[in-house]
């Protein structure tokens, strides 16, 4: 295992940093894209029940 774990190449903070970045904007992105999804059909689905 020692072995191998020699043979993994690591990123650098910077390539981390910017990985971590990339992931949490992602999250973000998703998670206001099925608010306003939610919001829309929500209102929608309101509309047609009255």
């Amino acid at each position: 295992m020692r072995e191998e774990m020699k043979l993994v190449s690591w990123p650098s903070k910077k390539q981390l940093r910017h990985d971590s970045l990339v992931v949490i904007e992602t999250a973000i992105i998703f998670a206001l894209m099925f608010f306003i999804m939610d919001t829309a059909i929500q209102a929608l689905v309101n509309l047609i029940i009255r």
